[in-house]
This record gives C-alpha cells, sequence and structure tokens, in this order.
C-alpha cells in the first residue's frame, strides 16, 4: 500500500483496499498492505487497521470464504492442483490465522486503547467462528466451540510480565455467558499449569491476573439459570452439551480453583483468596471438602492469614462434616496481643464469637478462652476493651459452669494464679482453676466507658446476650469524637484559690527560699 499521510487519507486507504478485496477476489493480495498496518508503531493507524480487519474476516466468516477443517500448510496447497476456490479459502484462512496472532500481541500494547480495540475484535471473531465453525463437527449436532482462538485470548490477558486488571475487568463482562465463563475457566486452569511447570519462580503479575480473573467467575445458582450463550448456534441446545449442565460448570470451577490454590502463592495473595472463600468459593465447588489442604495450610501461616483461614475451615467443619481435632487449639493459640491490631480484628472476633456459641463445648475450653481474653485485656486499648469485655460477659452467659471464674470467694494472687498462659493446649491451661481478677483490676481503668463495662461481673449477669456486632468496628478515633460530642455542665469545678501567675504564690516562695540561701 502506498504509504500516505495523515489518519483521515490512510483511513480511507484502508477502506478502499477493504472494499476492494471483498468485491473481488482478484484483489486478494490487498489483504497484505491491511496487515502490514497492524504492525505500524502509531496507535492510531493500528486502531484504523484492526477495525478493518474486523469488517473484513467478519464479512469472510459469514459469507463462508474461509477454508473449514484441518488447515493444511499454505505452500502445499497452492503448489497442488487444488481448485482455484479452494486455493484461496485456504490462502485467506491463513491471512485470518496471521491477523488473529497478531491481534493476541496486540493485548500487550502500550496503549490501552489498542488493546481493549483488538479484545473486542477477537471476541467477535470468537462469536462469529462459534456461528460459523472452521472445524467440521465429529457428528451431527456436536458442540463446537473455536476453543484455540479463545485460548489465544486468555493466554493474553494473564500476562506474565503487566498488570491486566484493567483490560480483565472489560474482558469479565463476557463472563455473563455462561459459555465464555465454561471455557474462560477450562483456559485459565490450563494456562496457569503450564506457566507454573515452564517457570521455577512465576512473576507476581501472573499470579495476580489469574486472581483477577478466577474471582471474577460466579455461577448461577439453579440448573435452568443456564441459558445465556454469547456463540449462537444453528442447532438447537442439546442436553448431550457439557456446557448446558451447571454440574460439569461446578466441576470446571473446582479444577480451576484447585489447580490454582495448589501452587505456591505469594502472602498478599492468600490474604485475597481467603477473603472471598466463604461466599465466592465453597458454595460453588461440587467437593467442597478438597478445599481443606489449601485452608489447613493458610491456617498454618499465621497471623491475620490464620485469622482469615477460620471461617472457610469452620463452615467445612459445620457443614460438610469434616472433622479436625485441633480446631480449638488453634485458635486459642491465634490469641496474643497482636489480634487487636490487625486488620481483621473486626472479622476475627466476630468469627470466635461464632464458633463460641455452641452450648455443648466443655466448660474448661470456654474457660481457657475466657481467661486469655481478660489477660490480654489488661494490655489493650480501649477500643478493644469495648468489644472483648461484653465478649467474655457472653462466654459466661452461654456457659453458666465457667460463672465460677467470678464467684470464687477469694481469687488467687497474682504471683499464685494458677492459669498458665504460656500453655498451648487449653485443657491444660487451669483456666478453670483461677479468677477473672483481670475483669476486677479494669474497674479501675482511665477510661470510664471501659471502667462501666468491666463492672458488669458486680451484677447477676443478663440472661440476654449483649450484641458485640455494633463494637466490632469501633476505633480510637470514633471513641474521641464521640467523647467530643458529650454536654458536659456549664460550670467545671477549678481550685478554689485562683493562681497568680504560672507559678502563683508557691513559685514566690521558692523564689525567696533560694535568695535566702
Amino acid at each position: 500500500m502506498e504509504r500516505v499521510r495523515g489518519p483521515r487519507n490512510a483511513r480511507r486507504a484502508l477502506g478502499r483496499l477493504l472494499e476492494a478485496v471483498l468485491a473481488n477476489r482478484a484483489e486478494a493480495n490487498a489483504v497484505f498492505d491491511i496487515l502490514a498496518v497492524l504492525q505500524s508503531e502509531d496507535p492510531e493507524e493500528i486502531q484504523d487497521a484492526v477495525r478493518a480487519c474486523s469488517r473484513l474476516f467478519g464479512a469472510l466468516l459469514e459469507r463462508g470464504e474461509l477454508f473449514v477443517g484441518q488447515l493444511p500448510p499454505e505452500e502445499t496447497v497452492m503448489a497442488g492442483s487444488q481448485g482455484a476456490t479452494r486455493k484461496y479459502k485456504v490462502w485467506m484462512r491463513h491471512r485470518y490465522q496471521s491477523c488473529c496472532n497478531r491481534l493476541a500481541e496486540l493485548l500487550a500494547h502500550p496503549s490501552f486503547q489498542v488493546k481493549e480495540l483488538a479484545l473486542g475484535t477477537l471476541m467477535k471473531f470468537v462469536q462469529l467462528e462459534g456461528a460459523h465453525p472452521l472445524e467440521k463437527p465429529k457428528w451431527e449436532g456436536s458442540y463446537l466451540f473455536p476453543r484455540q482462538l479463545f485460548k489465544a485470548v486468555v493466554d493474553g490477558l494473564l500476562s506474565l510480565e503487566e498488570d491486566c486488571s484493567l483490560l480483565l475487568s472489560q474482558f469479565c463482562e463476557y463472563l455473563e455467558h455462561d459459555d465464555v465463563r465454561y471455557h474462560a475457566m477450562q483456559a485459565a486452569a490450563d494456562t496457569t499449569a503450564r506457566v507454573a511447570n515452564a517457570h521455577p519462580e512465576v512473576p507476581l503479575a501472573f499470579w495476580n491476573n489469574v486472581f483477577t480473573l478466577l474471582s471474577a467467575v460466579s455461577l448461577p445458582r439453579q440448573e435452568s439459570d443456564v441459558a445465556n450463550f454469547y456463540v449462537k448456534h444453528a442447532a438447537e441446545l442439546s442436553d448431550k452439551w457439557k456446557v448446558t449442565h451447571l454440574k460439569e460448570h461446578r466441576k470446571a470451577f473446582q479444577l480451576m480453583w484447585l489447580g490454582f490454590l495448589k501452587h505456591k502463592l505469594p502472602l498478599s495473595l492468600y490474604k485475597k483468596v481467603l477473603v472471598i472463600m466463604h461466599e465466592s468459593i465453597l458454595p460453588h465447588l461440587a467437593q467442597p471438602s478438597l478445599m481443606i489442604d489449601f485452608l489447613t495450610r493458610a491456617y498454618d501461616v499465621g497471623g491475620a492469614i490464620s485469622l482469615l483461614a477460620l471461617n472457610g475451615l469452620f463452615i467445612l467443619i459445620h457443614e460438610h462434616n469434616l472433622e479436625y481435632p485441633d480446631f480449638y487449639r488453634k485458635l486459642y493459640g491465634l490469641l496474643d496481643p497482636s489480634v487487636f491490631h490487625v486488620k481483621y480484628r473486626a472479622r476475627f472476633f466476630h468469627l470466635a464469637d461464632l464458633f463460641l456459641s455452641s452450648s455443648h463445648l466443655p466448660a474448661y475450653l470456654v474457660a481457657a478462652f475466657a481467661k486469655r481474653l481478660a489477660r490480654l485485656a489488661l494490655t489493650a486499648p480501649p477500643e478493644a476493651l469495648l468489644m472483648v469485655l461484653p465478649f467474655i460477659c457472653n462466654l459466661l452467659r452461654r456457659h453458666p459452669a465457667c460463672r465460677v471464674l467470678v464467684h470464687r470467694p477469694r481469687g488467687p494472687e497474682l504471683d499464685a494464679d494458677p492459669y498458665d498462659p504460656d500453655e498451648e493446649d487449653p485443657a491444660q491451661s487451669r483456666a478453670l482453676e483461677s479468677s477473672l481478677w483481670e475483669l476486677q483490676a479494669l474497674q479501675r481503668h482511665y477510661h470510664p466507658e471501659v471502667s462501666k463495662a468491666a463492672s458488669v461481673i458486680n451484677q447477676a449477669l443478663s440472661v440476654p446476650e449483649a450484641s458485640i456486632a455494633p463494637l466490632l468496628e469501633l476505633t480510637a478515633f470514633e471513641i474521641f469524637e464521640r467523647d467530643l460530642k458529650k454536654k458536659w455542665p456549664e460550670a467545671v469545678p477549678l481550685e478554689f484559690v485562683p493562681a497568680q501567675g504560672l507559678l502563683g504564690r508557691r513559685g514566690d516562695l521558692c523564689a525567696q527560699h533560694f535568695t535566702l540561701s
């Protein structure tokens, strides 16, 4: 194509070439000129070329002018004695393949407008290839989907070098279609396995891109909801097609997540996965119990990751009859001074309250948790104390056998407290032999609300539990703001004799003393 100056002239030239190719097969070589512009360094020229390719090959797919079947080598066909029509279709199919390969490369272009347009064009080709397949069906009525082209799209989105979250957010709009979502799950699982096996150290950007895609997958709740397909087939939907069954979607969903989570992931991804585990992953798995390996591995990491793994483990124990005998021992081990300062403090105490809600728990276990929390409360900030103190009182309400901790006539002295705070096993901590003297000490806390909350144990505990939900997210700033809004008496009592100067009378006497001496 003759080099023309200016975007308008270039666009017109592409338009003329496009019309010539579509109007006359003798002008087919002009396709090379259109494809050459895809290699340009000017983003605007590239976008014009992408639009031209979209119109060109979209029309050829709809007309059926591309070769259908296993694509033979171009040189073999062109040198052979096949008819002109067959040679044209094979030749144009190779040009179409070159176009798709270049569009996949453009998914990594520096310009987001180019990447977005390339993605939209590739997905248009996916839809058209599905409606006008380029492969022959294995049997009449078999399900056809352009898997190879679609897999190239997913591979381009899961980049190893750059963050593709913005482009993935555009792609996630297509996941509303059941067939796209189904094949995206399979393609993501294959790409994850291939990259992880090929690279000893997988870049963080790749893991983040995979998680962005996986976390965007949301399955329908009912079988009847699987009816929204991106690719329109000439034949009616068949029950023999796996893509039409929710059970197959759940299997693909499970393989996708298990294949991702079996690898060694960065700690930041552990947190992201665990935050959505109980709502977005476990309910959609065909066999939720298979997630036990990941959850126990995460629980053993420690810190905030262990806190977040609690919810998933509890769901498996409570709803899927998973046996995990050390659950409460590990929960007890998570109680340390840092628990009041971590980002997920509210979630942890909400879950701990849920885990300790059963009235069938042994008294020694509940007493150990109450005693450990009371001991930690001695050094906790006020915003945490206003939540922990009602939490402890609720434990005593649920388990009357533990009220001996506050009704023991003479509690042990500090140096004679039988409770062992260094014991990891709550059964061996001897908490039930001790008392909650820490709550009595907190009745003298400098903050009046903390003192008031600790004084609740001086009276008989009410039957209904105190709700701790409003206190879980309480911060020091909120306490400060609340104190500022309190209405104080207009006249605040001060010293009866007003001070005279900075030191007043006492300062004068001190000055006379030093002068005389």
